[in-house]
C-alpha cells in the first residue's frame, strides 16, 4: 500500500483537528511530512506539537517541491481558491476544507483546472462518515421509504463574541459568509445527500447574535426536484447546541436529533426510523442495518477513502460536483433573502450571483 507524503497548510485548530483525528490514525497511508503557515512561530508550534518533521512558509515553494504528493489545505475560506488552483497547476492532489470558494464561477473554475491537471480535488464534508448517517442514506436510497413528503432542518448552535476574536472571522471578505456557510454548511451537505436537488428557495436571514457583518440567524422554505418540502432553520444563538434532521415518507419516517456535546455529531448513531406498523419498522430497519461499521468514521474515513480513491482512480467519497451543489444552495439562500423572492435553480451562468452570493462591497 502506499504512503502518500503529505503537507498541511494553514496551523490553526482546523489543521489539528484533521490530523488528530484523521492522518494520526492513518500513518500507514499517509506521512504528514511538512506543515506549513506564513506565521513561522504558529508553523513551528504546531510541527512540534504533533511530530512533523519540517515546517515551511512559502506555499508556492512547498507545491514546487516534487516528493509532496497532497496538499491538505486549512486556511481560511478566502485562500481556497487561489492555493486549490496553484497546487492544481503545479500537479499536486488536494484536500479543501469548506467552503471550496466563494461562487458558483470560482468552483466551475477550479473544475476545469482539475481537468487540465495530473492532481485531483477533494473538498472536506466529514460529518458524512458516520455510520448512522450511512445507514439512513442507504435506506432513503432503496426507496423502501416510498414517496417523500416534508423534511425539516434545524441547526442550533452557539457562538459568542469570543469566537470572532479570530481576525478573518465575522467578515465577508475572509469568511465569506456566516451561519448559513460555516456550520449549518455541514447539516445541509447530509441533507442535500439524502433528499436530493433543490429546484426553489424562499429565505429570509439576519445579523441578531452578535455584532459581526455576516448572517448568524436563516429561515428558508424549500421545494425539491421530487416535489417534497422542506424548512432550513440555522442561529448560532441557541443556549442548548441541536442538530435535527427529519425526513417525512409515505411509509416511514427517518430523524436525528442530537443536542449539547452530540450536536456537532449528527452522522453518528442513533438515526431512529418511525413506521405504521412493526412489519415495515423491522423491514425498513432490516435495510439500515445492511450497512456495517467501518473501522473509521469522519476526517479518518473520508481521508481513508481519498487514499483509496487515488491508488484505484474511482471518484473521491466527496467531489468537487458535492461543493458546488452545497455553494448553490448558498447562494440561493442569499440570492431569496436579500431580493425578497422565490428563486429557482439551478442557477445560469448569466445571472448575478454567479459570480458571488456575498453583498456588494464586501
Amino acid at each position: 500500500m502506499t504512503q502518500l507524503r503529505l503537507a498541511i497548510v494553514g496551523c490553526g485548530w482546523v489543521a489539528g483537528t484533521q490530523y488528530e483525528t484523521g492522518y494520526s490514525h492513518l500513518q500507514e497511508l499517509f506521512d504528514v511530512a511538512v506543515c506549513c503557515d506564513v506565521d513561522a512561530v504558529k508553523a513551528d508550534a504546531f510541527a512540534k506539537k504533533y511530530g512533523i518533521a519540517e515546517t515551511e512558509t512559502d506555499f508556492e515553494k512547498l507545491i514546487a517541491r516534487p516528493d509532496i504528493d497532497v496538499v491538505s489545505i486549512c486556511t481560511p475560506p478566502m485562500l481556497h481558491f487561489p492555493m486549490v488552483t496553484q497546487a492544481l497547476t503545479a500537479g499536486k492532489n488536494v484536500i479543501c476544507e469548506k467552503p471550496l470558494t466563494s461562487s458558483l464561477a470560482l468552483a466551475d473554475e477550479i473544475i476545469a483546472v482539475e481537468k487540465r491537471s495530473r492532481g485531483r480535488v477533494m473538498p472536506v464534508f466529514q460529518y458524512r462518515f458516520g455510520t448512522g448517517f450511512l445507514r439512513a442514506r442507504h435506506l432513503v436510497r432503496s426507496g423502501l421509504l416510498g414517496k417523500p413528503y416534508i423534511a425539516s432542518v434545524e441547526t442550533a448552535w452557539r457562538r459568542t463574541p469570543e469566537y470572532y476574536k479570530v481576525p478573518w472571522r465575522g467578515k465577508f471578505a475572509t469568511e465569506l459568509g456566516g451561519v448559513l456557510l460555516t456550520q449549518a454548511i455541514h447539516i445541509h451537505d447530509l441533507f442535500l445527500d439524502l433528499a436530493g436537488p433543490i429546484s426553489s428557495i424562499a429565505a429570509f436571514k439576519a445579523t441578531r447574535v452578535n455584532t459581526i457583518e455576516v448572517e448568524d440567524c436563516a429561515v428558508a422554505s424549500l421545494r425539491l426536484a421530487s416535489g417534497a418540502l422542506a424548512t432550513l432553520t440555522a442561529t448560532l444563538g441557541s443556549m442548548r447546541p441541536t442538530t435535527r434532521i427529519r425526513l417525512c415518507f409515505e411509509r416511514g419516517t427517518v430523524e436525528r436529533l442530537a443536542s449539547d456535546q452530540d450536536a456537532i455529531y449528527p452522522a453518528r448513531e442513533p438515526w431512529e426510523v418511525y413506521a405504521a406498523d412493526d412489519a415495515t419498522k423491522a423491514e425498513l430497519t432490516a435495510k439500515m442495518n445492511e450497512i456495517e461499521p467501518s473501522k473509521h468514521s469522519f476526517f479518518a474515513r473520508q481521508f481513508e477513502l481519498f487514499h483509496a480513491a487515488l491508488q484505484s482512480g474511482d471518484p473521491f467519497p466527496v467531489t468537487l460536483q458535492d461543493a458546488r451543489r452545497s455553494l448553490e444552495l448558498i447562494t440561493g439562500l442569499f440570492q431569496a433573502a436579500e431580493n425578497d423572492e422565490i428563486v429557482s435553480l439551478p442557477f445560469s451562468t448569466d445571472h448575478p450571483r454567479y459570480q458571488g452570493w456575498a453583498p456588494a462591497g464586501s
